[in-house]
């Protein structure tokens, strides 16, 4: 597997997450979570089952609203902004659950993701001509790059429902990159998957990081990609932050060991 892209200097932040606390029902999920996201960073965030790391994913996509913090993203706090119009802004995300329209095809199902982005009307989408056919032609420029990335030419006319369960997986982190994101985040888009599936979903992420400079997050159990790939590590326990680093130096550090990577994930 390629080696991971190197330490970039810090030199902007994308987003800043301060104090963000979440809970449910009086069960503190997330406990004064503060970190921040480098531009064109590879951030993983690890940690058991449990620790909130969906959670976290869920809040900077809007998903989940905090009970206290603030999530600011290129300067302008978002804390409150609904999840479309996080989209809208750039931010991106696949799902544990492969979340896509079976029935549709492959190309249908990365054309889907464009559609907030589509500002013609109802009539103009009817006779297809000026802007709806201009911004037709840039939204399917935009596709293309995303199936030659992802190398799913041979199957963009196949029904979703249609295909292996790796496929899938790479078809959805093709939706989530057809919105061209600035914040990409990806939750476990290697499980379930064999070494094979593995190892080509490892090569497009970085494919991702190195050629589009996409700032990312991903959530992984698999420690051998989480340390290939990853520019920084975040671990979570129990809802709380407890290390963060570069990638060597959390894998060797005992708060670390004893709360996660011990355990032989």
């Amino acid at each position: 597997m390629n080696a991971g892209p190197a330490m970039q200097q810090k030199t902007r932040k994308k987003m800043e997450i301060q104090g963000l606390s979440l809970s449910f029902g009086g069960v503190n999920v997330l406990t004064d979570i503060s970190m921040d996201l480098f531009e064109g960073e590879l951030t993983a965030v690890i940690g058991p089952n449990g620790a909130g790391k969906s959670s976290l994913l869920n809040c900077i996509s809007g998903f989940y609203h905090p009970q206290r913090g603030e999530i600011i993203f290129e300067g302008q706090s978002i804390t409150r902004v609904g999840c479309v119009e996080r989209s809208k802004l750039g931010i991106s995300r696949t799902f544990q659950n492969i979340e896509l329209y079976d029935g549709l095809s492959v190309l249908d199902n990365l054309m889907s993701a464009r559609h907030n982005r589509m500002t013609y009307g109802p009539l103009a989408a009817g006779i297809y001509f000026g802007r709806a056919r201009r911004q037709e032609i840039e939204h399917r420029e935009v596709i293309e790059d995303v199936i030659d990335l992802l190398e799913i030419e041979a199957i963009r006319q196949k029904l979703v429902g249609s295909l292996s369960y790796g496929l899938r997986k790479r078809v959805d982190l093709g939706r989530a990159l057809a919105i061209q994101p600035k914040l990409l985040l990806l939750d476990e888009p290697l499980a379930g998957m064999n070494k094979e599936e593995k190892e080509d979903m490892a090569r497009f992420i970085l494919d991702v990081s190195e050629l589009k400079k996409t700032t990312m997050v991903i959530i992984e159990h698999d420690m051998s990609v989480v340390m290939d790939i990853s520019d920084r590590v975040v671990m979570l326990d129990f809802g709380q932050k407890i290390v963060e680093g570069p990638p060597k130096a959390v894998q060797s550090d005992p708060r670390a060991i004893k709360a996660y990577l011990g355990m032989g994930e």
